[in-house]
C-alpha cells in the first residue's frame, strides 16, 4: 500500500469511528434516555394517548422543570363499560419494567384519569371494590417511581384515595379531586362538567408543582405542600 491509500485508510478511520461508537454503545442508550418518563392513563371514551388531562399535566411539569420529559399512554381500552383497567395496570407495569431495564436513571411519574385513575389504583394495590382483575407493581419496582398523581378518582368519594391506601405508593401520590366532579366528590353542587372540563389547567398546574418538587428535590414530601380538600 501506498503513502496515498494509507492516508485513505487512515482518514476513513476517523470518519467512520465517531458514529460506530454513537450508533449503539452505552453513550447513546444514555443520551436516549429521557429524564423523566410520564406513563398516563387516558379517561373513559378518550382516544389513545395521555388524553387531554394527562397532556396539560406533561405540558405542566416541561414547563415547571426544564427537564426532558417523555409521556406514554397506557394501552387500555378505556371503554364505557370500563371492563379494561386490568388490562391498562399490566401494561402500566409492563412499561415501567420497561424504562428500568433500558433506562435505570430515568424518573417514573404514573397518573391517570376517570377511568385511567382507576387504573393507577389497580397499580397502586388498591383496586376500588375489590377488583382482582389486573396487578399491582412489584414492590421492587417502586423506588423507581417519583410520584403519582389522580384526577376524578372515584376512590376518592368512598374516602379510599391511594395516598392514604397505598402502602407501595401512597406517600408519593396526590389524588386530586375538584370538588364540583360528581365522581370523586359527593357533595353538593356537582356537575358533569365537573369532572370533564374542571382540571385543566388549574388542577393539572397543581399536581405538576406536587410533582415537580420531587423531582427536582427528591423530597418525598414537602412541608407545606398541600391537596385540594372537597368542599
Amino acid at each position: 500500500m501506498g503513502l496515498a491509500g494509507a492516508a485513505l485508510l487512515a482518514a476513513g478511520v476517523l470518519v467512520v469511528a465517531p458514529s460506530a461508537v454513537s450508533g449503539g454503545g452505552p453513550l447513546a442508550a444514555a443520551t436516549d434516555c429521557p429524564d423523566v418518563e410520564v406513563i398516563f392513563a387516558r379517561g373513559t371514551s378518550e382516544p389513545p394517548g395521555v388524553g387531554r388531562v394527562g397532556q396539560a399535566l406533561v405540558d405542566s411539569l416541561r414547563e415547571q422543570t426544564g427537564l426532558n420529559i417523555d409521556a406514554y399512554g397506557v394501552n387500555y381500552p378505556a371503554g364505557r363499560l370500563q371492563l379494561g383497567g386490568g388490562d391498562g395496570a399490566n401494561d402500566t407495569i409492563s412499561r415501567v419494567k420497561s424504562v428500568v431495564q433500558t433506562c435505570p436513571n430515568t424518573k417514573i411519574v404514573l397518573g391517570g384519569y376517570s377511568q385511567g385513575a382507576s387504573v393507577m389504583d389497580i397499580v397502586a394495590g388498591v383496586p376500588v371494590g375489590g377488583i382482582t382483575w389486573g396487578n399491582a407493581l412489584p414492590a421492587q419496582y417502586a423506588d423507581h417511581v417519583v410520584a403519582l398523581a389522580t384526577f376524578g378518582n372515584i376512590a376518592d368519594r368512598s374516602g379510599t384515595p391511594i395516598s392514604s391506601q397505598s402502602q407501595l405508593l401512597g406517600s408519593k401520590t396526590i389524588d386530586v379531586c375538584n370538588p364540583s366532579d360528581p365522581i370523586c366528590h359527593a357533595g353538593p353542587g356537582n356537575q358533569w362538567s365537573g369532572h370533564t372540563e374542571g382540571y385543566v389547567p388549574v388542577y393539572t398546574d397543581q399536581a405538576a408543582r406536587f410533582i415537580a418538587a420531587r423531582l427536582l428535590a427528591g423530597q418525598p414530601h414537602l412541608p407545606g405542600d398541600s391537596q385540594p380538600q372537597p368542599t
